[in-house]
Parts: structure tokens; C-alpha cells; sequence
């Protein structure tokens, strides 16, 4: 019997994604807070997983990454052990001739879990608290151009936005669907006229002329499924989009 070393916690939300079962459930961890490679660095330090200081580990850890960013732009495959990273064309060549063009294709990186990491969950609890109260939830999205499911970002183009209670409605100014720089904070708002469907649980906007970089999805709405609410409620998507 596995040794039980870690605890997640977890609520339960309406399953939108399958149509099947209208009565089902979709567990999503409760996370604390996103950790960056300074804390996780610091947290080996104080709990004795390093037996170098937290700063030297934080380099080292630096460095690995950047060379590893390198290599993956040059096409090499990673494998680390507890994940593997790989280069990835996407979009359609019509022809055996047709060369790359970045308006009709794309490159992405992608992770996958790896044997080493595979092989500690066993060794996780898993806590269910119930279902989650009736609030606004973003589950999955994805970018029509590229196919991208959480990650990609394509301006101009359409995105796709699944959840539960997620319509856009109410007559508060804060209203409205925003794409937020993950550096600046600056919040860009989604024009009332490039919402395309508004529906509970699902909602197509054509995304703004972002710069690249990195964004987070908000959603702020008084909706609810009975009268509007007094005050606006914000449904945040847990992983960062990225504007290549």
C-alpha cells in the first residue's frame, strides 16, 4: 500500500464539456497559489530537499531552463525525468511544396508528465469537499485558429470559453470579458460587439489585438440562473494564455 505524502483538495463542478450526462460532476484542485522557481527554491532550502542555499539552487535552476528553451527551439526533444517537452508545428500544408508561413501556422511547446512524476501519485491523497457553491467558473478554452486548448492566443480570431454560469449580463460598468497582461495588469476589455455567443455555459468572443506576451481570462458578470445578482462576480481561468 502507497504512503500517503501529499493532499489535494478538490471541489466539484457541473460537467459541461460531455452532453451524455447532464447530471455528472468535474473535480478541479483548489490551489493556494502559483508557485515561481524563488519559492520552490526557498521551500527545498527550508525543508531540507537541497543541500545547496536557495539562491545557488534558483541559478542553477535558471540557467537549466534557459539552455533548455534553447534546445527546444533548435527541435531537440527533453526529457527530464519528471516531465518531457517537445516542439510542435501546427496548422494544415496543402501541398508537399508549400513552405512555413506564420499567418497560417504556428509553433507551440508541450509538456507532458513524466515516469518519475507518474510515479508519486500514488502517493497522493485526494480530498473531495462537495460541490463547489453556485458561482461563475471558467473550465476550459480554446483558440479556434490554432486548435489550442488553454495556452494559445490568436488576435482577431475567435475564442472559445466553456464554464458554468459564465453569460455576460448585468448593468454594472465592470461588466464584461477582459484579457489582463500578466506583467503590467493592464486589463483589455472585450468590445460588446465582438461577443459572438453568450450563452451560460459557453461563450465564442473574437479575441482583441493583443501584443504578444501573456494574459489571464477574466470574466465579470451578475448573472446568476434566477435574478440578476447586486454585485458583479469574476470568473478567472487558472492558467495563463500566452500571444506568441
Amino acid at each position: 500500500m502507497a504512503t500517503i505524502l501529499h493532499k489535494i483538495k478538490a471541489y466539484l463542478y457541473d460537467n459541461v464539456l460531455t452532453k451524455d450526462n447532464p447530471n455528472d460532476f468535474t473535480a478541479r484542485t483548489t490551489s493556494e497559489r502559483s508557485l515561481n522557481v524563488q519559492q520552490i527554491c526557498l521551500s527545498a532550502a527550508n525543508r531540507g530537499g537541497a543541500d545547496i542555499s536557495a539562491s545557488a539552487m534558483e541559478h542553477a535552476t535558471e540557467l537549466f531552463l534557459k539552455e533548455m528553451a534553447y534546445q527546444l527551439c533548435d527541435g531537440f526533444s527533453i526529457n527530464t525525468g519528471y516531465f518531457t517537452a517537445s516542439t510542435t508545428i501546427r496548422g494544415v500544408f496543402d501541398s508537399p511544396s508549400e513552405t512555413f508561413n506564420k499567418d497560417k501556422h504556428s509553433i507551440i511547446f508541450q509538456f507532458n508528465q513524466g515516469e518519475k512524476l507518474r510515479t508519486e501519485i500514488p502517493n497522493i491523497e485526494v480530498n473531495i469537499l462537495g460541490v463547489a457553491e453556485s458561482s461563475a467558473v471558467i473550465l476550459q478554452v480554446t483558440d479556434v485558429k490554432s486548435g489550442s486548448v488553454n495556452d494559445l492566443l490568436t488576435p482577431g480570431r475567435n475564442l472559445k470559453i466553456v464554464g458554468s454560469k459564465i453569460k455576460v449580463a448585468g448593468e454594472d460598468p465592470s461588466v464584461g470579458i477582459y484579457f489582463v497582461d500578466a506583467t503590467t495588469q493592464a486589463r483589455t476589455k472585450v468590445d460588446t460587439s465582438d461577443i459572438v455567443t453568450n450563452n451560460p455555459s459557453e461563450i465564442i468572443v473574437v479575441i482583441p489585438e493583443l501584443s504578444a506576451g501573456t494574459y489571464n481570462l477574466e470574466i465579470v458578470t451578475q448573472f446568476t440562473d434566477s435574478s440578476m445578482l447586486k454585485q458583479p462576480r469574476t470568473a478567472l481561468l487558472d492558467k495563463p494564455l500566452t500571444v506568441e
